[in-house]
C-alpha cells in the first residue's frame, strides 16, 4: 500500500503537535513522536513498555537533514555516514552538543541515528522535515512487526496516527558503533540486522 505526500503531511502535523504515530519504516513498523517533547517521549516509552532509560533513536528522513542538525560530527563520521545512509542501519555516534537528551537515556553524549532508504511504496516520506524519537512498534522484547496487523491492537488503538504502508521486510536495523571512528577508524556491530556485517564492512571501506 503507496502511502502519499497527504500521509507525508499528516504524519508532520501529528509529531509536530506532541502525538504519536505508528508507521512503516524501511525495515519494521515503529512508533515516532517528537523526540525533544517529554510528554510525548513519555507516552511512547509507556506504550512501549519500555524501561524510560533504556535509549532510542532519533531518525531522520533525509541524510542532508541529519547532517544539518549535527554539525559537530567530524569528516571521518560524515564520510561513513554518507557510505551507510539511507539505509537499515543505526548509527552510535558521539553526540558531544548532547542532542535529543530524550533519546539519549543515561547516555546524553551517545545518539543512535537512523536514516531509512525509502522503498517506492514510501517514498512520499522521505519529504518529511521533521526528526523523530522512534522504536519498533511491539512490546519491549516482542516479535518486530512486518505487517500493521502485527502491531500490538493496544499500540494502534492508543496512537493519534497509523499508517499503514503494507508488508515490510520485518528485519530490525543492524546498530553500528561509531563513536570511535573519527579518532581511530574502528567500528563495531552492536546488532546484526538487515544490513549484513559483509556489506557494512564493505561500504564502510569505500566511505570518503
Amino acid at each position: 500500500m503507496a502511502l502519499s505526500a497527504a500521509d507525508a503531511r499528516t504524519f508532520e502535523r501529528c509529531i509536530a503537535v506532541g502525538g504519536i504515530a505508528v508507521f512503516p519504516a524501511d525495515t519494521v513498523y515503529g512508533l515516532a513522536c517528537e523526540p525533544d517533547t517529554k510528554d510525548a517521549v513519555q507516552r511512547l516509552y509507556m506504550l512501549k513498555r519500555r524501561r524510560p532509560d533504556k535509549p532510542a533513536a532519533v531518525m531522520f528522513f533525509a541524510l542532508d537533514l541529519a547532517l544539518a542538525a549535527l554539525p559537530e560530527l567530524g569528516p571521518q563520521t560524515t564520510g561513513a555516514l554518507h557510505a551507510l545512509l539511507p539505509g537499515p542501519v543505526t548509527a552510535l555516534l558521539p553526540n558531544p552538543a548532547a542532542r535529543y537528551p530524550l533519546a539519549c537515556g543515561p547516555q546524553p553524549h551517545v545518539l543512535g541515528l537512523r536514516v531509512p532508504a525509502w522503498p517506492p511504496a514510501l517514498a512520499a516520506l522521505a519529504d518529511v522535515r521533521w526528526p523523530v524519537l522512534q522504536s519498533s512498534a511491539n512490546a519491549a522484547g516482542g516479535p518486530d512487526a512486518r505487517r500493521l496487523q502485527d502491531v500490538p491492537e493496544y499500540m494502534r488503538t492508543h496512537t493519534d496516527l497509523v499508517l499503514d504502508g503494507g508488508e515490510l521486510p520485518g528485519t530490525p536495523s543492524t546498530v553500528v558503533d561509531l563513536r570511535s571512528y573519527e579518532r581511530d577508524g574502528e567500528w563495531s556491530v552492536a546488532r546484526e540486522g538487515a544490513m549484513s556485517v559483509t556489506e557494512l564492512s564493505a561500504r564502510l571501506e569505500s566511505a570518503p
